[in-house]
Parts: structure tokens; sequence; C-alpha cells
């Protein structure tokens, strides 16, 4: 019987995970539900309930001492509350009372989903060994959290290092989040296909028009495509930049499904971070792509709930 496990939430737009983690961030047991996005808050509370009720029917449930959650945000750790932007139904929704109900007295831990994929990345991912980093999701949407000193800074309320809406384009196209020129309005996956189709490009046979489908034109030497990442990776270098030169950080770990075009997007980026982030002391930020892949979220859950990034012997920082 294992003796110390958490219990993880990873909460998105489509999809809600759960899983029991032990202290090395070995996932033990799975459960998952669709995200009932378009529906009611109690019912995307539902399925959050879903997921954790299976959890619960576990013979190792006994042996969980604390509940992480990483979820859509933005997130209010003070409060307990989030507001998924792509969840209507929850504005400032009571997220971590919910889950009391069937966690009990157990410690309940909220962060954002990109706070909680910089603390799976500086645990067992491309941040390992690094005391100040930048971690990133360039998907559906642009987020991102900070490992400073040594520990997870999720901040306040849960949110800090969300670079997606720092603006790097002051008189830009205006953002959900009522701001303009937002890293993420330039750089999400539906953006880089929204501009690319608007410049002309075309997709292939099958229609496909996500940023997937422009990385491949971009593959082949379509210009229109090439140019929409370039847009892309400019607008994310802008942000990395401020950010490395407000807090000091050296490495910054870029995960999502866009991240996945790889050097269609990496190459650009690094070769922008010439432009932007010229100060000697963030020169030489090295920029990787992440390592954690699809359990990142409910990994960094639970090592959020175990206070940070738990260290172990053989990892430096």
């Amino acid at each position: 019987m294992h003796t110390d496990l958490v219990a993880a939430l990873d909460i998105g737009g489509t999809k809600i995970a759960g899983a029991l983690v032990d202290s090395s961030g070995r996932i033990l047991l799975r459960a998952q539900r669709p995200t009932p996005a378009r529906e009611s808050g109690e019912a995307v509370m539902g399925a959050v309930d879903a997921v954790l009720g299976e959890l619960a029917a576990s013979a190792h449930w006994s042996a969980v001492r604390a509940v992480g959650i990483g979820s859509a945000g933005p997130v209010d750790a003070s409060a307990g509350t989030v507001s998924p932007v792509n969840i209507p139904g929850w504005r400032e929704f009571p997220l971590v009372s919910g889950v009391r109900r069937i966690a009990g007295a157990r410690p309940v831990e909220l962060v954002g989903d990109g706070v909680a994929i910089a603390a799976a990345e500086h645990w067992q991912g491309a941040a390992q060994g690094h005391d100040n980093a930048l971690c990133m999701v360039v998907s559906t949407g642009v987020g991102g959290g900070l490992v400073l000193g040594g520990a997870l800074h999720p901040g306040p309320t849960g949110n800090a290092g969300h670079i997606g809406h720092i603006s790097v384009d002051l008189d830009g196209d205006p953002c959900p989040c009522g701001a303009r020129g937002c890293v993420e309005r330039i750089a999400s996956g539906p953006n880089i296909a929204r501009r690319a189709l608007a410049n002309g490009w075309r997709p292939g046979p099958d229609g496909e028009t996500t940023a997937a489908a422009v990385a491949a034109s971009a593959r082949t030497g379509d210009p229109v495509a090439t140019a929409s990442f370039v847009r892309a990776a400019r607008a994310l270098a802008a942000g990395i930049a401020a950010t490395a030169t407000l807090v000091e950080i050296d490495i910054v770990v870029i995960g999502g499904g866009v991240a996945k075009s790889g050097e269609v997007l990496f190459a650009p980026l690094r070769a922008a971070l010439a432009d932007y982030a010229t100060l000697s002391f963030v020169s030489g930020l090295a920029v990787v792509p992440a390592r954690m892949g699809t359990d990142a979220g409910l990994v960094g859950a639970a090592a959020a709930a175990l206070g940070g990034a738990p260290r172990e012997p053989s990892v430096i920082g």
C-alpha cells in the first residue's frame, strides 16, 4: 500500500482528468470525463465530482494526503474560485469548496494550469535543475508559470506567469480578455490559423484549418504560412524577453499543440529573441521544448499540492 499520495485534477475546456500520484510523480490511477463546457456550472462540477468519486472509490484513497488542482483560468487561489475563459458556466465558481465535499479535511491546492505545467517541468521535465524558469503552453490559448529561486511561484491568486496576456502590440487586435495585442491574440493556434487564412493561405485537400495544417504548409515553403508562424514567434519572443528582463529567468520551456510544430516555431522564435532579449543578463536565455507531454497538468497539480516541485537528491537547484 502506498503511504504518501496526492489526488490531482487537470481541468480544461475539453476534458477533466484526475489521477492518484505518488511522491515520486508516478501516476497510479487515472480517471477522466469530457468537460460539458457549454452546460451549467453545476453540470461541469458534476463531471469533476465523477472524476474525484472514481478516485475516491480506489483502495488507495485512504493514503491520499492532499488534492492538487490545475485549472484553466483565471483562477483565484485566495478565494478558491475559478473563471475559465473557455468554460462560460464557471464565473467565480467555488471550485475548491466543491472539491472539499469529496476531499474532506485534506488540504486542497488550486493553481492555474500554466503554473501546474511549470511545476511538472521543474520537477521532472525540461526545467529540471534550473532555479529560474518560465514554462509555457502554446495551444488554443497561451499560458505559463514561473519557477523563481528554485521554487514554484504561483503568486497570491495562482496566476503568476500568465504570459499570454502580456500586451506586445499596443495598437493590436482586441483580445477576449479586454486588452489589446496580447501574446495569446497573436501566437495561439487558432490565431495563427486565422491570420494565415486572412492573408490568403488555403488549406490542403482535407480542408483542415488548424495551426498544425499551417505548420505543414510552412514546412513545404508556403510563404503565407511561414509568415504567420514568424509573427507568432515574434510575439512570443517579445513576451518572453519582457518576462526574463523583469524576473531574470535562464530557461524557457514551451509545450502545447503549437510547440509540436517544432522548428517551424522554434527557429524563428530563437531568432526573434536576439532582437528583444538584448541585455547581458537575458541574452543567453535558452528556449527548449517541454518534455512532460499530456501528463504535465496532472503531475504539476500533484507537485503544487506537495509544495511546489519536490526535490530529490539527483535534482540540482
